[in-house]
């Protein structure tokens, strides 16, 4: 591919909280960086890089630093096309924007059901919010946003798909099927990044049209921190969300802990009635968090699956009357956007998005079948089959560095 103009080899972004600002800095491979500003702020908008993570994380700010580069030399489009430089830093503005517009503005967005549907835009049709007044006003020039795409578009230059893998079409197909006869299904995932959902989008986009028509109507099941954090905001208003609080993150707080889990219930409703209808496709991670490398060692092993999760969503199913099928689904995306080391309960976390290749395998159903006496049989084999599979990625994608 050539370009020209330069090509974006670095980009910082940086968020200040108490500001509420932002700024977007390029750096080019010819000449000097340039700085793209999306908000007027009182604030002085750098012109570089920050120079190391730990000068930006002591200033409250969230560097985001792709290589570009040869990312930009080999993907593609959906349709096929070239993804530009030019295009790539004006769809990560655009997302950065709505961020600053929706995430910290004075029309912040706000999540007041705990089942959430994807804002598509307008034109899409069939949607009944884009007929409240109200809330038109508050989407106002973004009405017929695709806030999926969106998202989609913003994280899919930093992946390198032609190293990317997905595995297990055979049980993707099936599941695929069970859904169309009104079945639903649950995929049983190791979570490693924020951008699970939209490295789930892209995959099942290289896999066909249909496939990624699946990834656009699959249900997250999300934490607090995807509609609370002014950067996670506008991807989530992208996503199919059930918003429920993980354990760890429940008993994090004794004062809210009532409120959450009141809204926990809520959440289950919602799902139960999703299940009721049949044709409900769930994406969850059991484990209630994202895989954390080891500091000691740096390999990353997959988080263990909680239990009481995994039978609460069997118990859903089979309250539902309709069938409910379960695939361990196995995902390599660590070094797409890396999590913190350790698990912290607020917002604000530094972001690292890094180009590098991913990956997903579907694995064989596991059998909902057992009584209370063996539901632990059924989570260990599930979790079983997502670090094999889990372990086959990485081999498969050269990254055995992080085998553990």
């Amino acid at each position: 591919m050539k370009f020209s103009n330069p090509v974006i080899t670095t980009c910082a972004l940086i968020l200040s909280s108490v500001s509420s600002s932002y700024a977007f800095t390029c750096a080019t491979t010819r000449g000097t960086p340039s700085s793209f500003a999306l908000a007027s702020t009182t604030d002085k908008v750098e012109t570089t890089p920050p120079t190391t993570t730990s000068t930006a994380h002591s200033e409250g700010r969230f560097p985001l630093t792709p290589s570009f580069q040869s990312a930009l030399d080999q993907e593609k489009n959906p349709d096929g096309s070239d993804i530009t430089a030019q295009q790539a830093v004006k769809e990560m503005m655009g997302t950065l924007g709505f961020g600053m517009k929706f995430g910290l503005g004075e029309d912040k967005f706000v999540f007041t059901d705990v089942r959430h549907r994807a804002l598509r835009g307008e034109e899409t049709g069939g949607d009944e919010r884009y007929e409240d007044e109200a809330f038109r006003n508050m989407l106002g020039s973004d009405v017929n946003t695709d806030f999926y795409a969106a998202g989609c578009n913003f994280f899919r230059p930093a992946m390198d798909m032609e190293r990317s893998i997905i595995a297990g079409r055979d049980n993707l197909d099936k599941a695929m099927e069970q859904i169309k006869n009104g079945e639903n299904v649950v995929f049983l995932a190791n979570h490693q990044s924020e951008a699970d959902p939209q490295v789930v989008s892209c995959l099942f986009e290289k896999a066909g049209e249909e496939y990624g028509q699946l990834a656009a109507d699959i249900t997250y099941v999300a934490g607090h921190k995807v509609t609370t954090d002014p950067l996670a905001v506008p991807f989530s208003m992208g996503r199919n969300l059930l918003c429920i609080h993980s354990k760890k993150h429940i008993d994090a707080d004794p004062e809210t802990k009532p409120a959450k889990s009141k809204q926990n219930m809520a959440a289950m409703n919602e799902m139960l009635q999703g299940l009721k209808e049949g044709g409900m496709a769930i994406w969850v991670a059991p484990s209630g968090g994202r895989d954390r490398r080891d500091i000691k060692s740096s390999k990353i092993p997959i988080a263990s699956f909680d239990q009481k999760t995994v039978d609460m969503f069997r118990l859903m199913g089979n309250k539902s009357k309709k069938p409910t099928h379960f695939y361990p689904m196995a995902m390599v995306s660590y070094d797409l956007c890396p999590p913190p080391d350790f698990v912290d309960p607020g917002v604000g976390e530094q972001r690292n998005v890094r180009f590098t290749p991913v990956g997903i395998a579907v694995m064989d159903e596991v059998p909902n079948v057992g009584g209370a006496e063996k539901r632990h049989l059924f989570t260990h084999h599930a979790e079983f089959s997502c670090i094999r599979g889990y372990e086959d990625l990485l081999r498969g994608m050269g990254m055995e560095k992080y085998l553990p």
